[in-house]
C-alpha cells in the first residue's frame, strides 16, 4: 500500500514503525472498511454521529453509585449525564487548549492518565481531533513504569486526572508538559477550556496516520508499544461490534476494564459512540459494585472478565432466587475477554440469568476481539470463529522454521490476520510476533471440525511433565466445576523426577476448610474427570490469586519459589 501523505508535523512514530516487510498482511477489501484516505476517528465518532442522530441524545453517564466506605448509609454519588452536544463542546474547547496554550502539534504523543471518567474520554477524543497520538495508561501504573513508557514513546505532553498526578510527577519525565483535569480549581485544564471557541475543526489526518500507542503489560520484559491508525479504531467497531455484538442506539454500555486497556477503550468509548449509544464511565471495585452499576444505570451491554462473572454469580446465589437487591433485567449483552472463559462459568451464568456471554479473544497488538461468537452460534468452552473481516488458523513449525497449518483437532499456535495488525514501536520483537504475514498471538489453540477455535493455553503456560503436554486451563476448568472452588490457577513447578509437576492454586468457597481433606476431595474429583497425568499433584490454598489491574491472571507469579509453609498452612500433601 502507498501511504497517504501524513498530516503529522512530528513524525517520530511513523519514522519508527517496523519496515513494511515485517508488517502482517492487512485485509482491507471489505466494503464496510473502505475508509477515505483522509480520516480522523475522533471526528467520525463524535461529529459524524451528531450529524446523523443529533446532539441531544445521552453520550456518557457518571455517578449514581453508593458512596465509598464511610459515607452515609444509602447515600449515592451525584449522577450526571453528558449529551453528545455537551461532549463535543468540551472536546472541541479542549482541542483548542491542546493546540494553543499547550503547544501540541499533530503527531505529538500525549499521555492520558486517570480512572475511568467522562473527562478522560473527552481528553482522548480531543487528542484524536487535534491530530496527536494518544498514549492512555492505567491509573495503577507506578512512576517507574510511567517513566519507561514516556521514554519509549518520547512523550511531550500529558493530560492527567488530579487524583492520579502524584505518580506521574514522581516519574520525573524530562520536558513533560502536564495539564491536570478534575480538580475543579483554577489550574484545571477543563476550566480554561470553557473560554475557548465552541467548535474545533478536526485535523485532516490520513487514515493511516497513527492515532494511539497501546502498551502491553510488560510482564515478560520491557513493555511493547502497539501502534494503531485512525482507520484501525473504526475497524474494530465495524467488525466485532457491528457484526458480533450488534449494539443499538438505545444501549447503555458499562464495564470494568479501564480506558488504558484496549478492551475498555473499545467497549466503553469507541463502540457506543459509533452507533450513538451511551456509556457509564465510572470506577468501582468488586462484584457488588458491578451489580450496583448495572441496576443503577439500567446497563444493557456489559464488558468484564470471567473472574468478575464468577464473583457476581456468587453474590447472586447468596441473594437467592429473587436476586435480592440486584436487578439485571436491563442486561441484554454480556461480553467476556482478557482471559479464557470456562464452560462452567458460561453455563452457570446462563442458568442464573438467561444471558449468553459473548466470549472473545483479542490482543493489544490487534486492538480488540478477533475470534468470537454470539447468540445461538456460541459453543460454551470454545472461543468461537473468526470475526467477519478476520482470518485465523492453527499452525506449527515444520522443522525448518516455517509455519504450516496443522490438521483440525491438533494443537498449535494461533495465527490471525485482519484489517488491523501488530506494528510495534521500534521493537525487534516484531519479527517474532509477525511471521509469514500472520500475527502469532502466543496462544495454543485447537480448531475443531466445525471451524470453532478452542483455547488450550498460552504457549508459555503449557506444562510438560514426564514427557506429557498438559494444559493448565483445562485442569482449571475441571476444578471450577467443584462446588468448593471459587477460583483456580494451575501452573507447572520444578520437580526432580518429572521435570515439572502440576500444582493447583485454589481459592475456596466461603466456609470450606483449607486442609488436607479438602485437597484430597479435589484430587479425587479431578481424577474422575482427567487422565491421571493431568491431575494436580499438589494444592495450594489462597485467599486470592494474583492479577493485573486489568484482571488477567498472573500465572508467572505462581511459578515463583514458594516460602516454606508454616505448620497448618494452606499447602496440602503431595502425590508420590
Amino acid at each position: 500500500m502507498t501511504p497517504t501523505p501524513s498530516a503529522h508535523v512530528d513524525t517520530f512514530v511513523r519514522d519508527h514503525l517496523p519496515p513494511p516487510d515485517q508488517w502482517p498482511v492487512l485485509l482491507l477489501d471489505d466494503p464496510a472498511l473502505a475508509y477515505p484516505d483522509r480520516l480522523n476517528c475522533g471526528a467520525e465518532l463524535l461529529d459524524r454521529t451528531i450529524e446523523r442522530l443529533g446532539p441531544d441524545r445521552p453520550a456518557f453517564h457518571s455517578g449514581g453509585l453508593p458512596l465509598a466506605e464511610g459515607g452515609s448509609p444509602g447515600a449515592r454519588t451525584p449522577r450526571r449525564t453528558w449529551s453528545y452536544g455537551e461532549l463535543r463542546g468540551t472536546v472541541d474547547r479542549l482541542a483548542h487548549v491542546l493546540t494553543g496554550e499547550l503547544g501540541v502539534v499533530p503527531g505529538n504523543r500525549v499521555l492520558l492518565r486517570g480512572p475511568t471518567s467522562p473527562q478522560l474520554a473527552a481528553c482522548w477524543l480531543a487528542v484524536m481531533k487535534a491530530g496527536a497520538v494518544a498514549v492512555t495508561v492505567l491509573a495503577a501504573h507506578r512512576a517507574g513504569e510511567l517513566a519507561t513508557i514516556c521514554r519509549l514513546a518520547r512523550i511531550s505532553h500529558a493530560l492527567c486526572d488530579a487524583r492520579s498526578a502524584e505518580e506521574l510527577a514522581a516519574a520525573e519525565v524530562p520536558g513533560l508538559r502536564t495539564a491536570l483535569f478534575g480538580s475543579g480549581d483554577a489550574h484545571d485544564v477543563l476550566r480554561p477550556a470553557a473560554g475557548e471557541p465552541q467548535r474545533f475543526e478536526a485535523v485532516a489526518t490520513a487514515a493511516d496516520d497513527v492515532a494511539l500507542i497501546a502498551f502491553t503489560s510488560g510482564t515478560t520484559g520491557t513493555p511493547k508499544g502497539c501502534v494503531h491508525f485512525h482507520r484501525d479504531v473504526l475497524a474494530i467497531a465495524d467488525t466485532f461490534a457491528a457484526r458480533v455484538l450488534r449494539p443499538r442506539g438505545d444501549d447503555v454500555f458499562a464495564g470494568t476494564p479501564p480506558l488504558g486497556f484496549t478492551f475498555g477503550l473499545g467497549g466503553l468509548v469507541v463502540f457506543p459512540l459509533r452507533v450513538g449509544a451511551s456509556a457509564l464511565l465510572e470506577s468501582w471495585s468488586g462484584a457488588a459494585g458491578t451489580l450496583e452499576a448495572v441496576a443503577a444505570h439500567q446497563v444493557s451491554v456489559l464488558f468484564t472478565a470471567p473472574t468478575a462473572y464468577r464473583a457476581m454469580l456468587a453474590l447472586l446465589d447468596e441473594a437467592g432466587s429473587g436476586g435480592g437487591p440486584y436487578d439485571l433485567s436491563s442486561l441484554r449483552r454480556c461480553v467476556s475477554a482478557g482471559e479464557h472463559l470456562p464452560a462452567a462459568t458460561w453455563e452457570s451464568w446462563y442458568a442464573r440469568t438467561g444471558l449468553r456471554i459473548i466470549d472473545g479473544i483479542g490482543a493489544t497488538e490487534l486492538l480488540h476481539i478477533f475470534i468470537s461468537a454470539a447468540d445461538e452460534a456460541i459453543r460454551p468452552g470454545r472461543t468461537g470463529v473468526p470475526v467477519p473481516g478476520y482470518q485465523a488458523r492453527v499452525v506449527a513449525e515444520d522443522g525448518q522454521g516455517a509455519l504450516v497449518p496443522v490438521p483440525d483437532g491438533a494443537p498449535g499456535l494461533l495465527a490471525v490476520r485482519g484489517p488491523v495488525g501488530c506494528r510495534y514501536l521500534a521493537d525487534e520483537r516484531q519479527r517474532s510476533y509477525v511471521r509469514d504475514g500472520w500475527n502469532i498471538t502466543g496462544d495454543t489453540y485447537v480448531r475443531d471440525a466445525e471451524g470453532y477455535f478452542r483455547y488450550i493455553a498460552r504457549a508459555d503456560d503449557m506444562i510438560i511433565s514426564a514427557g506429557y503436554n498438559i494444559s493448565g486451563p483445562e485442569v482449571e476448568e475441571v476444578l471450577l466445576r467443584h462446588p468448593d472452588v471459587s477460583e483456580a490457577a494451575v501452573v507447572g513447578c520444578p520437580d526432580e523426577r518429572r521435570g515439572r509437576v502440576v500444582v493447583a492454586h485454589v481459592v475456596l468457597a466461603p466456609g470450606v476448610a483449607q486442609d488436607s481433606g479438602t485437597a484430597e476431595r479435589l484430587r479425587q474429583f479431578a481424577t474422575k474427570e482427567l487422565a491421571p497425568y493431568k491431575c494436580p499433584r499438589r494444592f495450594v490454598f489462597a485467599t486470592q490469586l494474583p492479577r493485573t489491574p486489568t484482571g488477567k491472571l498472573q500465572r508467572h507469579r505462581l511459578r515463583e519459589p514458594e516460602p516454606e509453609p508454616r505448620p497448618g498452612g494452606g499447602a496440602s500433601g503431595r502425590q508420590p
